[in-house]
């Protein structure tokens, strides 16, 4: 499959740009976020020393995402004929993708824009949804167009970001701060998760137990098929090795965090009904938890021992989920 020649999807373009617009209505006007960014080629760049001056595109965007690749080519136009007017920034959202993907998609399309990874701060600071997300700043330093689809209504807003007067912008946020990630080693601190099935559950192991904590999108298994076949590959084994799991080793308690742009509790809801699924399932709304663990890859599993300790993070790559499960359970057993 082609994936960049790939007739758009109406009705995904449709959900994409609802998705995107559905927060514009808590955003739109107020302050963005003083961010200091580094491309992928060691270029900084200061946000806070750009509004006032300028407006300032941001496209998040991931190399798997085929909207995203379909859309490319007229962003970097617009970089390549108004980047002495607007400051442009391509955020890959580091999720589930790597710099490696991300300079092989800008060799094969000749990319020339600035191009950032994200850790999951800029998607915070900059309400991040779905991809592709457009956020575009006014002169001013305040958010002035958030949307999902390349359209009339982007280019409007383009149009009009231009023509305003540079004017001095007001104070903006403190400067966005990457949050601090618990360490293989460290304490849990206390936690909770909303379960659609459970009500509120404690990220907290029971005595001689431990908690797997599954983090995984709702989408991987399908839409990665194609794109990311490996990773798809892997959201389906863990799901499956869980299920069995769930008999099998009594002393391992599970909850799912999904998470990800694209993810909603009716998306959640319907996954746990497609697939069977028997733990209790939460959505890390806005991806704290996915932050707080430092998640960048799915699906992964983390184990909290019943001291509350972070002992381990299983990899998508691990294809042997119980067998690295019951060696984590032996160790769990060795430190008591």
């Amino acid at each position: 499959m082609n994936l960049d020649n790939a007739s758009p999807d109406p009705e995904t373009t449709r959900a994409g740009e609802a998705l995107a617009l559905g927060i514009a209505p808590d955003v739109i006007g107020t302050a963005a976020p003083a961010a200091v960014m580094k491309t992928i080629d060691g270029q900084q760049i200061d946000l806070s020393a750009i509004y006032g001056r300028k407006p300032v595109y941001l496209k998040f965007w991931a190399t798997w995402c085929i909207p995203c690749r379909q859309q490319m080519p007229a962003f970097e136009e617009i970089y390549r004929t108004l980047g002495d007017r607007i400051q442009v920034v391509a955020i890959d959202i580091g999720y589930s993708d790597d710099e490696a993907s991300v300079r092989a998609f800008r060799e094969k399309l000749g990319l020339t824009l600035p191009i950032v990874m994200d850790d999951g701060s800029l998607a915070k600071g900059f309400h991040l949804t779905v991809t592709p997300q457009h956020v575009l700043i006014g002169k001013d330093g305040r958010f002035k167009y958030i949307g999902h689809a390349d359209n009339e209504a982007l280019a409007e807003a383009l149009k009009q970001a231009l023509q305003e007067e540079a004017d001095p912008a007001e104070p903006a946020p403190e400067r966005l701060e990457h949050e601090k990630v618990i360490q293989v080693g460290e304490k849990v601190p206390d936690l909770s998760v909303a379960t659609l099935q459970n009500g509120s559950l404690p990220l907290k192991a029971e005595p001689g137990h431990l908690l797997a904590v599954q983090f995984f999108s709702t989408w991987c298994e399908w839409y990665l098929e194609s794109s990311r076949p490996d990773t798809s590959q892997a959201c389906t084994r863990v799901r499956e090795a869980i299920e069995t799991m769930k008999s099998t080793v009594p002393e391992v308690d599970w909850i799912g965090i999904a998470g990800g742009p694209w993810t909603t509790k009716e998306d959640l809801a319907e996954y746990g009904k497609n697939y069977q699924v028997t733990i209790p399932l939460a959505l890390d709304e806005g991806g704290e938890l996915n932050r707080r663990f430092g998640i960048q890859e799915i699906p992964t599993v983390a184990l909290i021992d019943d001291t509350q300790r972070l002992i381990e993070l299983i990899a998508p790559a691990e294809k042997d989920l119980q067998g690295a499960i019951q060696k984590a359970l032996g160790k769990a057993a060795d430190n008591h």
